[in-house]
């Protein structure tokens, strides 16, 4: 398994799009396991003490997104300490800094999951590494930019999710976590480092893999995903740079042809894809990004750590490029097994073999000027404009003159748009912001998204309760692959009109309590989706989702009841389905036992949880083109996953072992989220967490 598994590295090509000629190979991953724990036992040795990373950096004048203590709750809090100053992310528009909580948390250490940090309810073809959706309709990502790996980005690194550091000492994070037999095992690996070089000049790196082969046939999942980051916060300018490499490949089966013989082993369950297709999708992503900001008037804050500056005017230059490719290969594209079943049922490019290819680059540049007044601990005012440009190019392959030789289509579009903000806070718990782009010429002219927030904080003699209102107004073209996409066995070609949506939304959050409320409200008009065909069809009427999440916890003595509760409903539920509710439950015993002869101590948790929702016909999965999309002949749900798990951390050691799906064969066989796709059989998950710096 490992011998097939580092055969295939990490490759980067920056070169044309359907070209791969200059790559740049990272180690594999046997060599890499094995030096990485020959260097970090003895530092860990070394670097353990009593000592523990700060919980959250402290906030500024400017008002600064707070980080989810809900997520959190439970937790014996880390104490601050000067060694790690502070971690944050960007806004969205790159002009402000938000701190964020560093992920050593203990509490429910068994969700370890990369995915389950984005959305507490996710919603796979069967197997982890594989594209998901979110079943909150409010976590699903909606901007056409990254329609090619919507299903995919909560794995990815890319601009919209860059995280910074700013640390005295080297910082040091490393994850492993292991699950399953050796013939189907589900392996994930994270490696994170950073340091300064002085106190205004930090790099790092941060480094994925998830190593899926799965309980069924030909359900292999390997995704690989690499980032490097840089920045530098002196007193006038001020620089970020990321550098991202994602690889995401996985074994396409097609589901199971039958539901009759679940309870045989999985192994042995026929599947429509695999044997002589040899079907799998592969998912490339890479991007640079760099971000420079100059403040002539700044001044270093010398009361706090924070990194916000006071300057009246601050020059940005914000440079992103990105690229994806997304291919699909089918050694077998007769199979009538799968495709004279479906609405691929014309062979288009090559009758002996599918290598479909999709190619998308975006290249923007965006220079702006921000101006602010006033004191950041009283009263402060300011506002942003400028200019970005935007080029496009669109690559895929068509039939040519002949059937064996198909022809690249490459279409290049450019875009002129005008960004602003306007700001107010007074004091550090009151204020609005409100953003917005406007598309003036090129593609996608005539295209606009506004969006707005109000938060105020309240003090009380229990802490702090933090309120939150939202708004978005968009009308924005949707993605160019919507209307145009050619493969072997496939064309789209689809008038689309622009889709409006206004979004509002509140929240109140009370760490207190260890409760959370969030409500979201959508109107959507020209709502496009994938009907039952798998064909893109755009409702022209309106369509309204209503979502409520809730998040509590009940600590008595020692127990722990940590409950995470999802209430949706849709007005068409031909176009949007969505279950009615969705929960994930937790019952826990938490308890730190303590040694007088040693002075040492450790922290333990042993417990129970559920993943329930109710029935609803779930989106079917079309391996072909990656997308999720209608279908009203199975319903999901109804179904509990109980698992049993238990954690440990000792210092800065943190270690689960869980019995994942324990009630597989007790329960009945209607483990599915996705149709066609059973979710693995109970199995044995492990996982080890080392946190150290020195």
């Amino acid at each position: 398994m490992w011998q097939n598994y580092c055969n295939d590295s990490i490759k980067l090509n920056l070169t044309r799009p359907f070209m791969d000629n200059s790559f740049v190979n990272l180690c594999p991953m046997k060599k890499l396991i094995s030096y990485l724990i020959l260097f970090l036992v003895p530092v860990m040795v070394l670097a353990q003490d009593d000592e523990v990373l700060p919980s959250r950096p402290p906030s500024g004048g400017k008002r600064l997104e707070q980080p989810d203590t809900i997520r959190q709750k439970g937790i014996k809090k880390d104490e601050s300490l000067p060694k790690i100053t502070r971690q944050w992310t960007l806004s969205a528009d790159y002009t402000e800094e938000i701190p964020t909580a560093l992920d050593t948390s203990f509490s429910q250490f068994h969700r370890s999951r990369k995915t389950d940090k984005q959305s507490d309810f996710n919603i796979y073809p069967g197997n982890y590494g594989q594209p998901l959706y979110e079943l909150n309709f409010f976590d699903r990502e909606w901007l056409p930019d990254e329609y090619l790996y919507a299903h995919y980005k909560p794995y990815m690194f890319t601009p919209s999710n860059p995280v910074f550091m700013n640390t005295q000492v080297p910082f040091t994070d490393f994850l492993f976590t292991y699950g399953g037999s050796k013939e189907t095992a589900e392996q994930a690996f994270s490696l994170r480092h950073s340091q300064n070089v002085n106190k205004d000049l930090n790099f790092g790196l941060e480094y994925d893999i998830i190593y899926n082969l799965g309980q069924y046939k030909y359900q292999r999942a390997k995704d690989k995903m690499f980032l490097f980051h840089a920045s530098y916060n002196g007193e006038k300018y001020t620089s970020y740079f990321t550098a991202g490499i994602n690889n995401l490949s996985v074994f396409e089966n097609g589901g199971l042809e039958s539901y009759a013989d679940l309870e045989n082993d999985p192994a042995n369950l026929p599947v429509k894809l695999g044997q002589l297709s040899e079907a799998q999708s592969k998912l490339r992503n890479r991007h640079l990004m760099l971000i420079q900001r100059y403040s002539p008037g700044s001044r270093r804050d010398t009361t706090s750590n924070n990194i916000i500056k006071s300057a009246p005017v601050t020059l940005s230059l914000i440079s992103v490029y990105e690229w994806n490719k997304r291919r699909f290969y089918d050694d077998y594209p007769d199979n009538s097994d799968f495709y004279d079943n479906s609405v691929y049922d014309t062979i288009r490019l090559d009758d002996r073999s599918t290598a479909d290819s999709i190619f998308q680059g975006l290249f923007s540049n965006t220079f702006r000027i921000d101006f602010s007044a006033g004191s950041a601990s009283k009263f402060r005012i300011g506002a942003g404009a400028g200019i970005r440009s935007e080029l496009r190019q669109f690559g895929q392959l068509i039939p040519g003159d002949t059937i064996t030789i198909p022809d690249e289509e490459n279409i290049r579009k450019s875009s002129l748009i005008l960004t602003g903000k306007v700001f107010n806070n007074i004091g550090d718990k009151f204020g609005w912001v409100a953003t917005g782009d406007l598309w003036l010429q090129g593609y996608r002219a005539g295209d606009f998204i506004v969006n707005g927030k109000i938060f105020k904080d309240f003090t009380t003699s229990h802490g702090k309760i933090t309120w939150n209102a939202t708004g978005t107004m968009a009308s924005y073209t949707p993605s160019f692959w919507y209307s145009s996409w050619s493969a072997n066995r496939y064309l789209r070609d689809f008038d689309t009109s622009r889709e409006i949506r206004l979004m509002a939304g509140s929240s109140i959050d009370y760490p207190a309590f260890r409760t959370s409320i969030r409500f979201n409200y959508a109107l959507i008009n020209n709502y496009i989706y994938f009907n039952r065909e798998s064909k893109p069809e755009q409702y022209t009427g309106a369509v309204s989702i209503v979502s409520l999440a809730l998040k509590k916890e009940f600590v008595v003595w020692k127990l722990h009841w940590d409950n995470s509760v999802l209430l949706q409903e849709t007005s068409n539920d031909e176009v949007i389905s969505l279950p009615l509710c969705a929960v994930k439950s937790s019952f826990f015993f938490d308890h730190t036992f303590r040694f007088k002869s040693t002075g040492g101590s450790f922290d333990f948790q042993l417990g129970t949880e559920v993943f329930y929702h109710t029935l609803y016909h779930s989106y079917a999965y079309q391996p072909v083109t990656g997308d999720y999309y209608n279908q009203n002949t199975t319903e999901t749900g109804n179904y509990p996953f109980v698992n049993v798990f238990m954690n440990i951390k000792l210092k800065r050691t943190r270690f689960y072992i869980m019995f994942d799906h324990l009630n597989s064969g007790y329960s009945g066989h209607d483990y599915f989220l996705v149709p066609d796709y059973p979710m693995n059989i109970r199995m044995l998950r492990y996982g080890l967490a080392w946190t150290f710096y020195n």
